[in-house]
This record gives C-alpha cells, sequence and structure tokens, in this order.
C-alpha cells in the first residue's frame, strides 16, 4: 500500500525520511492531489540506468531502421572513411 501524506508532514521531514525505503516510497500531496514523490537514491540511479539503456535502445533501432533503407556500409569502407 503506497505511504501517501500532506506536504504539510514535511515540517517534521526526519519522521517522513526515516520512512523512504526501496519497497516503499512516500507520495506527498497538496490539496489532497499528488505533488512529489520522495525517491532513495538507490532508486533515482536505478531509473537512471534504465534512461540510459531506453535511449541505447531507441539510437540501436534508429540506425538498424536507417541501414534498412539505406544499407548497411561494407566494413573496407568503413576502414577507407575512418583511415585505418
Amino acid at each position: 500500500m503506497p505511504n501517501i501524506k500532506p506536504i504539510s508532514d514535511l515540517r517534521n521531514y526526519t519522521e517522513v525520511l526515516k520512512e523512504v525505503d526501496t519497497a516503499q516510497r512516500v507520495y506527498l500531496t497538496r490539496n489532497g492531489h499528488g505533488e512529489y514523490g520522495i525517491l532513495t537514491m538507490a532508486e533515482i540511479d536505478e531509473l537512471d540506468r534504465y534512461r540510459a539503456a531506453y535511449k541505447l535502445f531507441a539510437k540501436l533501432q534508429q540506425a538498424e531502421n536507417r541501414a534498412k533503407d539505406e544499407g548497411w556500409i561494407d566494413f573496407a569502407d568503413l576502414e577507407k572513411d575512418l583511415g585505418v
């Protein structure tokens, strides 16, 4: 069950932060509506890794689609373009 608290509970932020865990986020509401979420650094790092992986996958998919449309470059031509 989510841990939902009014933002006014941040007056005693140390108690609120004690409730933050990787298994349980704390959500803060303002005027009864969800406004903020408190995450641990481990969760933020994990989200950053997922975001980076998603961006990499999107770029790889874009490159594969371009290669299908325009054709693949020959390895000899690649070496020539790179000056190897």
